[in-house]
């Protein structure tokens, strides 16, 4: 295998790993979205609960 060849096997590593990263790094900040959006519905419901029973006071 001539160095030609080394060189391009070795660029096309790094163009999989830097695909695989992008991917992994999609995946975690969909995944902190979601959790960000059910925390943000689990505050809403508890101050929506909270003003009824001030009204049912």
């Amino acid at each position: 295998m001539g160095m030609k060849d080394q060189f391009q096997d070795k660029a096309e590593q790094w163009q999989q790993q830097a695909k695989q990263k992008a991917e992994q790094a999609k995946e975690q900040a969909q995944q902190r979205g979601r959790h960000q959006d059910e925390e943000t519905e689990r505050l809403q419901q508890e101050e929506q609960d909270r003003f009824d029973q001030d009204y049912d006071a």
